[in-house]
């Protein structure tokens, strides 16, 4: 049997994750693991709702040496906990705050870890234990898509892929080289922060932050927290309001972005505000991570480690390394040598009048261009309008500018053919907490905007 350990740190006094306490050693969040492990009931499936970083790292670890799969839903909602109950049976919620889990069983991680018997590491002897290992092809986690293009679909995940995705974005982002401390304001649960700050912990030889701050002030107190070299792990949504804050930043070393496309405005403005280079990362929650880019430095992808795209027709499909089998992945992709490619859009996003091609990333690109709006996204609804067709609409949010300002501008941009009608303005999107639109929210809002007349 193939065996894979935990952490591929081999020195137990090595910071593993940086607190509002200070730094945890891998010794003590093994200890912490440990002692979780005993008070999990014997049961299939973690669902780990715990928002702190490391308190989900020590979850995540307890429930390998329970035997458990970790369950990482993209939305906590009540919808989403009935779902989970019905398909996994016997779960557990993990949680250290307040979350409404209906009647799931759930154990709740202790506020203060000085009660943690094993684990007072003020008063206590600290307990030397051996890194753990796992079958490589354990079912570690199952994570779920964002539901951006639908009903959110489980992807299976084996403990040995998990690992080679970690070590693969390290080697790909130099962080194998010169491990950096990690703060990343995506949830942990979600593939790209689970990925990016969680894997890269792990396996990438990276200490990370245990917060998860959203606020430009809070990003800032965290990146102050942990000492240099520092990587930000964040979205182009998260980024955005960092830079609108204008706020002085500690120096940054790396940055990282994911969840959407991150456009090269965005990019340069971040790598002259902070000096540092502004990297990448494409993949999807069915593939894991598949390719890394440097935004300025041109649109062409580059491969990770061990990963192989191929081409059938229009399709694409991602194998080898990391990747769970055979993926066929959603977007456009034009194949280059030397393991390069360039992302042409998604399959989904295709949008064709009268005759004419374009895609909602451009016609977005295009909407975030235009100057006083601050959020704005295309939207093709389900349903056709009074006269038997399907119009594009647009919800923007544009403090101080009409709706008629904005179709003006954007005439300036894009096809007439393509112009939204109608346009709406709006206070805000119904962004999820990875900046992502799920096209269910999206529907709604039209539902209430424009199928009801609401406009």
């Amino acid at each position: 049997m193939n065996m894979v350990p935990l952490l591929a740190h081999g020195d137990l006094d090595a910071v593993f994750a940086w607190s509002a306490d200070g730094p945890i050693s891998v010794g003590d969040y093994l200890a912490d693991a440990h002692w979780l492990a005993e008070q999990l009931p014997a049961t299939g499936y973690l669902l780990n709702l715990c928002h702190d970083r490391y308190r989900f790292a020590v979850g995540f670890a307890a429930g390998l040496l329970r035997g458990m799969t970790s369950l990482q839903p993209s939305s906590q909602s009540a919808e989403t906990f009935r779902r989970l109950q019905t398909e996994y049976a016997g779960l557990v919620c993990l949680c250290d705050g307040a979350a409404d889990t209906l009647d799931l069983p759930r154990l709740d991680f202790p506020a203060d870890s000085s009660c943690i018997p094993t684990v007072n590491r003020k008063k206590g002897p600290k307990t030397k234990s051996a890194i753990p290992e796992f079958p490589a092809d354990h079912l570690a986690a199952i994570l779920f898509t964002s539901g951006s293009t639908g009903l959110p679909q489980a992807q299976r995940k084996t403990w040995g892929k998990l690992v080679a995705n970690g070590r693969a974005e390290a080697v790909a982002l130099g962080l194998d080289r010169r491990p950096h401390a990690i703060v990343g304001t995506v949830p942990v649960q979600h593939s790209y922060g689970f990925e990016s700050t969680f894997l890269l912990a792990l396996h990438g030889g990276c200490a990370f932050w245990a917060g998860k701050p959203f606020y430009p002030q809070d990003i800032a107190g965290a990146l102050a927290a942990v000492p240099q070299p520092r990587l930000l792990v964040t979205t182009p949504f998260h980024l955005s309001a960092l830079l609108s804050a204008e706020i002085e930043l500690p120096p940054v070393d790396l940055l990282l972005s994911a969840t959407a496309p991150l456009s090269t405005t965005l990019a340069a403005q971040a790598e002259a505000h902070t000096g540092a280079p502004m990297h990448e990362i494409y993949g999807s929650t069915e593939s894991g991570q598949l390719a890394s880019r440097r935004t300025t430095a041109g649109a062409e992808w580059t491969l990770l480690p061990g990963v192989r795209l191929e081409q059938d027709g229009d399709d694409t499909i991602a194998c080898d390394g990391h990747v769970e089998g055979r993926v066929t992945l959603s977007d456009l992709i034009e194949l280059l040598p030397d393991h390069r490619f360039l992302l042409h859009g998604r399959h989904a996003d295709l949008v064709n009048i009268a005759g004419k091609r374009t895609s909602l990333a451009y016609l977005n690109h295009q909407l975030g261009a235009v100057p006083g709006v601050v959020d704005g996204a295309f939207f093709l609804p389900d349903e056709e309008g009074p006269d038997g067709i399907t119009r594009l609409t647009a919800f923007v949010v544009a403090p101080g500018l009409t709706s008629r300002q904005v179709s003006v501008e954007l005439r300036q941009r894009i096809d007439a053919i393509f112009l939204p009608r109608p346009l709406v303005l709006v206070d805000k999107l119904p962004r999820n907490s990875t900046g992502k639109l799920p096209r269910g929210d999206l529907q709604a809002l039209y539902a209430e905007k424009v199928s009801h007349g609401g406009r």
